[in-house]
């Protein structure tokens, strides 16, 4: 399965913190931003990067640059 199946995987929260993460924004900003605890965004940072099969923050924000997610 390619890394864009793969994304379709995730849950529509996944997709939400995955889109925010791209964009460049922290984890607390992240938690604010949708009133959740940093250590709630840091679960979904780690399930977005296994489901993904991605190491880093890097690879993730490569992948949605080459998808158009974010310019």
């Amino acid at each position: 399965m390619d890394k864009k199946n793969k994304y379709n995987l995730l849950t529509y929260r996944e997709k939400h913190v995955f889109k925010l993460i791209a964009l460049g924004f922290s984890g607390k900003e992240i938690a604010e931003k949708l009133c959740l605890s940093t250590s709630t965004i840091d679960t979904y940072r780690t399930r977005i990067l296994a489901k993904m099969k991605f190491k880093n923050n890097a690879e993730l924000i490569r992948y949605a640059i080459k998808q158009k997610m974010v310019d």
